[in-house]
């Protein structure tokens, strides 16, 4: 399997989404329900239920949001990169603007900017009714061959 960063091919996606999905998701991801329905290194989409990720008030927590960011940025990250790099997030950041109840958040995450080693991406999270609770940014680092 050959991958250039930068140039995605159907072929090299597949491949990439295959090896994903053989892997699994992380353990985080999974105890947070967050699945990623659309992955591109330009685009990301995922969800996230309220229920199971709320503070003591009942409200989607904070945290919960900066998680979701997280892997949708570091996915995109790994889908540029390659499958055979590692990637770490190495700055996020969140602005909570609504709080969500119930239902599902989305979060839609696009490319600032995928270089050879630094990728940045921004992610608007909204709720069921498409209102924006959440704004981040995540970079994420590729870490050299070993």
């Amino acid at each position: 399997m050959t991958h250039t960063i930068g140039v995605m091919t159907d072929a090299n996606l597949n491949d990439f989404m295959q090896i994903l999905n053989e892997r699994g998701r992380g353990d985080l991801d999974k105890k947070m329900g967050i699945e990623i329905i659309e992955a591109t290194p330009q685009r990301l989409v995922g969800t996230m239920p309220v229920e199971g990720n709320t503070q003591p008030f009942g409200l989607l927590h904070g945290g919960a949001n900066v998680v979701l960011a997280e892997s949708l940025g570091s996915v995109g990250t790994h889908l540029h990169a390659g499958p055979a790099r590692r990637i770490v997030g190495i700055e996020i950041n969140a602005s909570h603007h609504k709080s969500a109840v119930s239902g599902v958040v989305t979060g839609v995450a696009t490319a600032v900017t995928l270089g050879k080693t630094l990728c940045t991406y921004n992610v608007e999270i909204t709720n069921d009714k498409g209102e924006k609770t959440c704004t981040a940014r995540i970079t994420c680092l590729i870490l050299a061959e070993r």
